[in-house]
């Protein structure tokens, strides 16, 4: 079996997973709906915590099936995910109700060829995204939560929600990559 793949074998994943919003993910274990606001940035910084260790193992870069993203590049796109809900926050925070730019991970997985990057530098990049996603939750106030934007789906989010469902997606492939599942 050869470590490296090319990423046209992977399936993309087209699921609508904002039913994470209503009850716990019985794969991974992670209840979103029990997050609350004092939780976000704690959460998000915990979360990532774990990415570098996986990603300095001799196996980050082999998939363990075709058509199963590897380590790396489940954690560049947790990076990728850090980063954009960073910037759908920030959005929420400063304009009314608005449109979030479409992001199509599949894409970005082939556009950014996360198979090929480094896997050390990945995981220094998590940690940032990460630690910038956690700052800019620290820094909504109470009344702020229930601000809304809407996902190009026609998913409506609060800030709390919207943050919820991004928890989920970093908790859900710490498992995917053998990191066992989060008890929240």
């Amino acid at each position: 079996m050869s470590d490296e793949r090319t990423p046209e074998e992977i399936v993309p994943d087209d699921k609508d997973w904002t039913w994470v919003l209503e009850r716990s993910c019985p794969d991974c274990g992670f209840d979103s709906p029990a997050v609350q606001p004092a939780d976000v940035a704690r959460l998000i910084t915990d979360l990532a915590k774990p990415w570098p260790e996986r990603l300095g193992r001799t196996d980050a870069r082999r998939r363990p099936e075709p058509g199963t993203w590897s380590p790396l590049e489940y954690a560049a796109h947790v990076r990728d995910v850090c980063r954009v809900f960073t910037g759908r926050l920030e959005l929420m925070l400063t304009k009314d109700d608005p449109a979030f730019p479409n992001w199509d991970q599949d894409q970005a997985a082939l556009a950014d060829d996360y198979g090929a990057q480094d896997p050390a530098m990945v995981g220094e990049e998590l940690i940032v995204a990460a630690d910038a996603w956690a700052a800019a939750a620290e820094a909504v106030s109470p009344d702020e939560w229930d601000r809304t934007g809407l996902r190009s789906n026609g998913s409506r989010f609060t800030a709390l929600t919207l943050s919820q469902y991004g928890l989920h997606d970093l908790a859900h492939h710490l498992v995917d990559v053998g990191f066992p599942p989060h008890a929240r």
